[in-house]
């Protein structure tokens, strides 16, 4: 079964008339997961036509408010539509000191639980798994604690001494804000798409290191290190109007490019 990766939110802190902030669904195993949930991001889902009662589980990579700002209208609006399925949240251990007082004052109503899972954004480990699939975080260089995640679609297959083993197919890596670091090439290594955060333009280095984000050049040169086979770009600087500026930069060290836009599905 194919995977495919869509595209909520693909701008950085500040929206435009183009983007808004970061937000993907990731579909594996005909499972899907949300990762990350900027302003605007259910409203991008009625868009397209997304049925929220697929989703279970959400992914924030760091606390920066554009990667969680669009959670609590998310989560009141399952609230209104009587959802009773728990849903799953993986993120820092401050976010739930945030948004459980909004959650009990806005829709302390509601019918379903809200389960936050604490995870530590530097170290990397395994954080879920089921049958078929298992996601790890890969810390990351930013501000504030963050962390990526390595989505894996893995079967259990029988050896012939009758014991079980994992065997990996789809790979899907998340790397969010973070300046560059080759450090995360091994946690990454060879997997088939990789979203890399390119905020800024080459020419814009000295400002990229100052607020810790990576250029377009530097995500391409991880994909390249890590022998990605296709590398996503995204989390695009708002002083930036033309986005294919992004990728002919990366395209310049790395081919197999794409540059995100909202409303597009890319398969894994």
């Amino acid at each position: 079964m194919k995977g495919k990766v869509t595209i909520l939110g693909c701008g950085s802190a500040k929206p435009t008339k183009t983007t808004s902030p970061s937000s993907q669904l990731v579909e594996l195993c005909d499972k899907m997961f949300m990762v990350d949930c900027g302003e605007g991001a259910q409203l991008m889902m009625q868009r397209l036509g997304v049925h929220t009662s697929r989703l279970y589980n959400i992914f924030i990579s760091h606390l920066h408010a554009d990667h969680c700002f669009g959670l609590a209208g998310l989560l009141c609006t399952l609230g209104m539509l009587k959802r009773t399925q728990p849903m799953h949240i993986y993120a820092h251990p401050d976010l739930e000191k945030l948004l459980q007082p909004i959650l009990d004052y806005h829709c302390g109503d509601r019918l379903y639980e809200i389960v936050f899972h604490p995870i530590n954004p530097r170290k990397h480990e395994v954080i879920f798994e089921d049958r078929t699939v298992s996601v790890e975080t890969i810390p990351l260089k930013h501000g504030v604690p963050t962390c990526g995640f390595l989505f894996k679609e893995t079967h259990r297959v029988k050896r012939e001494d009758g014991t079980f083993e994992r065997v990996t197919h789809k790979r899907y890596a998340y790397c969010a804000d973070t300046m560059y670091s080759e450090k995360i090439v091994p946690l990454i290594e060879g997997v088939d798409t990789l979203y890399h955060e390119a905020t800024f333009l080459e020419s814009m280095s000295d400002r990229s290191r100052e607020v810790k984000h990576s250029t377009a050049r530097q995500a391409a040169v991880i994909a390249a290190k890590a022998n990605a086979g296709q590398l996503i770009i995204g989390h695009y600087s708002a002083r930036v109007e033309d986005h294919s500026l992004f990728a002919s930069e990366a395209r310049e060290v790395f081919p197999h490019v794409i540059a995100a836009e909202e409303k597009m599905v890319i398969e894994i």
